[in-house]
């Protein structure tokens, strides 16, 4: 069934599944870390013999690096046919290929490994966490018919979300104060991600985290009475492309590539001084 994984008597969704084995791989590790002092964790197939791709999750560096790791190879039991069909990947006998927030990635059709890459995948790099979690959610556990509506909504408003609180309001903030006077080079930024410009906010721009799903970016800066505020608005049918936890994997990945890019910029303008 896609969207689901067994475990024992139920079923877990994608990304829920992964959260929890964060947890249980960590106390793991520490088990593994206290019997032989070595920063592995030791499992085997069954029958005392780890794969390549096994033992390269075991000598992963952190935590998220081995979830990342185990997303990759449970990639691969999932119709990679149907994902080709439903999102039109560009793909051949050895990688499937898609764009996430401004960079190309391949995922390798045999192993589960997703790496970005520069110079036409001359050099690639293993994509982190907050990008494997995003494009396996996307590809493994999308709704059969997920279409746009054309309407944007604050995440909290999406169809399917029980209204709250919601998460993330620190990130915000963070990268708020981060942008302000400096919307100039924010507009590089979404710029040089594809973002095409709009028209609420001193800087406003529709983006595409994948080709299929878009969202708004809107951004204020702070004057005498209200500090910088910094908004970000999903089509209301986000959640049939990904499920609700994983708009923060991507809203991270993009506000980091956003900072990545300002600071690019910034060290330009330096070095022209």
């Amino acid at each position: 069934m896609i969207g689901i994984r067994r475990c024992g008597k139920g079923v877990l969704p994608f990304n829920l599944y992964y959260k929890m084995q964060i947890i249980k791989d960590y106390a793991e590790q520490k088990i593994c870390m206290a019997g032989d002092g070595a920063n592995t964790i030791a499992k085997t197939d069954g029958k005392g013999a780890l794969s390549t791709r096994e033992r390269q999750i075991n000598m992963a560096s952190s935590n998220y690096d081995i979830t990342r790791d185990k997303a990759e190879l449970r990639f691969l039991t999932y119709d990679q046919e149907k994902m080709i069909s439903k999102f039109h990947l560009r793909n051949d006998e050895h990688y499937l290929y898609i764009a996430f927030v401004g960079r190309d990635y391949r995922i390798d059709r045999s192993s589960g490994r997703i790496e970005w890459k520069t110079d036409g995948f001359s050099h690639v790099e293993h994509a982190g966490f907050n990008e494997v979690l995003a494009i396996c959610d996307v590809l493994c556990d999308s709704k059969d018919n997920c279409c746009l509506s054309g309407q944007f909504v604050r995440v909290n408003d999406l169809k399917g979300t029980v209204r709250s609180s919601g998460l993330g309001n620190d990130l915000y903030e963070k990268y708020a104060k981060y942008f302000d006077e400096r919307t100039s080079s924010l507009q590089k930024a979404c710029e040089a991600l594809g973002g095409e410009k709009q028209k609420i906010g001193d800087v406003s721009y529709l983006l595409h985290p994948f080709p299929f799903l878009p969202l708004m970016l809107q951004f204020w800066e702070s004057d005498e009475e209200f500090p910088a505020s910094l908004k970000f608005m999903w089509d209301e049918n986000t959640l049939d492309f990904l499920r609700y936890e994983t708009t923060y994997y991507v809203l991270g990945h993009v506000l980091e590539r956003l900072k990545e890019l300002m600071e690019a910029d910034t060290r330009l303008c330096l070095t022209k001084e």
